[in-house]
């Protein structure tokens, strides 16, 4: 019962934070002049998404350690006993980590909904997309890299959250595109473009760091083989191989088409609007994969 659970409630927090990550960042990148938007319309979009967002994040975050705290007392019982909960927030470094990222996302709850309240909604400010960029990455440091000691756990800690941050990078960036993409023409095209670049330093630093993470949670072919962590991974890679695919195909198939003829054009935007939904549906599937992942014995560990 807790460890489904407590998937349910990794898939949930891992969802709402690098959405919101990737939201926030996404308006940096994708709009870098404000006057080549339409503010009312793209504010009017963002500004109650990402407040929803950070307030999804807040919530996952109070259940999942609720979750974490039953499991280390043994009983439901202890959410609720003062004593277990300050055991576990300043005794252990998951709660002392987690206490932080409580503090974080409290203050993205107040800035987004500030944003969202405010006479004239404001797009997402540097300071939003930093902190929750700081919030996604933290989370490196509550999973399976508190097993690495020393040096180790440094470069496991800054992989996994590099790791995070990308796929946060790609993922929330895909929900903001396919709005984008409710619309067709130049503007369209020219944000396309941007999303692409931005896309190609996500894919490198999620291979890079990937490459590390499997280093230390995996360590040799034959585990990635015979262990269930091993294989559940190889099924996220194949997910991520048909997302790269789906990448690759917008990219240097339908994003050109989109300044021919008006009728390929048509056509290729539509084609756009469906594969960026099938980017984000893998995408969905490989969150739930990661979230049961965080629950299994590392590969590395049946050696």
């Amino acid at each position: 019962m807790l460890e489904t659970g407590l998937i349910v409630v990794r898939f949930l927090h891992y969802t709402a934070g690098m959405a919101l990550f990737g939201l926030a960042l996404f308006t940096l990148y994708a709009y870098p002049s404000r006057a080549e938007v339409q503010p009312a319309r793209l504010s009017n979009w963002f500004c109650p998404v990402l407040f929803a967002l950070a307030i999804a994040t807040f919530i996952t975050a109070i259940l999942w350690l609720a979750i974490v705290i039953a499991n280390m007392a043994g009983s439901f019982n202890a959410v609720i006993d003062p004593n277990a909960a300050r055991s576990v927030l300043f005794d252990t470094l998951f709660g002392r980590v987690w206490a932080a990222r409580l503090f974080l996302a409290a203050l993205l709850v107040w800035l987004t909904g500030f944003s969202y309240f405010s006479l004239r909604r404001h797009l997402p400010t540097v300071l939003i997309t930093v902190l929750a960029g700081v919030l996604l990455a933290t989370l490196a440091g509550t999973g399976h890299t508190m097993h690495s000691e020393g040096m180790e756990r440094i470069l496991h800690i800054a992989a996994d959250g590099g790791h995070l941050l990308a796929a946060g990078a790609w993922f929330g960036g895909l929900f903001a595109l396919a709005y984008v993409l409710k619309e067709s023409g130049p503007q369209s095209t020219a944000v396309l473009h941007r999303f692409s670049g931005m896309g190609y330093v996500a894919v490198a630093a999620l291979v890079g760091s990937g490459l590390i993470n499997s280093w230390y949670l995996v360590g040799s072919i034959s585990n990635l083989l015979s262990t269930s962590y091993g294989q559940l991974l190889l099924v996220k890679l194949a997910v991520f191989g048909a997302m790269l695919g789906l990448a690759f195909a917008n990219r240097f198939w339908l994003v050109p088409a989109l300044t021919k003829s008006a009728s390929e054009a048509a056509t290729s935007h539509a084609r756009l609007r469906w594969n960026v939904l099938a980017e984000q549906t893998l995408g969905v599937l490989v969150i739930v994969i990661v979230s049961v992942l965080g629950t299994l014995e590392p590969a590395i560990g049946h050696s």
